[in-house]
């Protein structure tokens, strides 16, 4: 048996994922516990720590559960492949349900946002390291963001999880443009070396050529032009 903070834990993610946040109390959460409602203030001191605890719980169990795995992943197409299978795993088992009810209770429970961007950040972690590897050969390796990709990534698939609800066939349809894009990624990977040389090449003068101001900024910069009404 786990021990009773443990099951406090566990009592109001499975709450939260029947439910919603919105039936989540003391007396909900020890019921699902299987525990005297005094202690969930006895080891949490209030729903809120609570909330906010369960949430970093459930986070650490996931991404430990897929860790290995991760660190398995050799290309783009392999992660995103990767993550659609987590994406079909955890909507079935009701962790995505149990996400966007985290993000629906953060914007009431003080405590809740924090511990819920803590919790996305320990997937982005992983995502990112995933990122650095397979790109550092490739010729996006120097010109990528390895950080804010693994934050958009992260961002887009919890944006499908909630969209799902919505409109399962658009979220499925997102996900196959994900990966076709992947695809054209690994295409590229796969060039010769004097392709990826040009490539680079191409892709160094892109980031260094200096970006045109709109004719409107221009206009506010240099003043009227003979044509603007004074």
């Amino acid at each position: 048996m786990p021990d009773t903070r443990t099951r406090l834990l566990e009592g109001t993610l499975h709450t939260l994922a029947e439910h919603g946040i919105a039936k989540v109390s003391a007396r909900s959460v020890a019921a699902a516990a299987g525990v005297n409602q005094a202690l969930v203030f006895y080891h949490f001191g209030s729903m809120d720590e609570l909330l906010a605890a369960a949430c970093r719980h459930g986070a650490e169990e996931r991404v430990a559960r897929y860790r290995e795995r991760l660190a398995e992943v050799t290309s783009l197409s392999g992660l995103l492949a990767l993550g659609r299978e987590i994406h079909d795993t955890e909507r079935a088992s009701g962790h995505v349900a149990l996400i966007g009810q985290m993000l629906a209770g953060a914007q009431t429970h003080a405590r809740l946002g924090p511990a819920t961007a803590a919790g996305l950040d320990m997937w982005i972690t992983e995502i990112e390291r995933v990122l650095r590897r397979v790109l550092a050969a490739t010729p996006f390796g120097e010109f990528a963001d390895p950080e804010g990709l693994a934050r958009a990534i992260a961002a887009s698939f919890v944006g499908l999880e909630l969209y799902e609800g919505a409109d399962p066939e658009g979220a499925t349809r997102a996900l196959d443009a994900l990966e076709r894009l992947a695809d054209l990624v690994s295409a590229v990977d796969a060039l010769g070396p004097v392709a990826q040389r040009a490539v680079r090449a191409h892709l160094r003068r892109s980031v260094a050529r200096p970006k045109r101001s709109s004719p409107s900024a221009e206009r506010a910069v240099s003043g009227p032009g003979p044509t603007d009404t004074p």
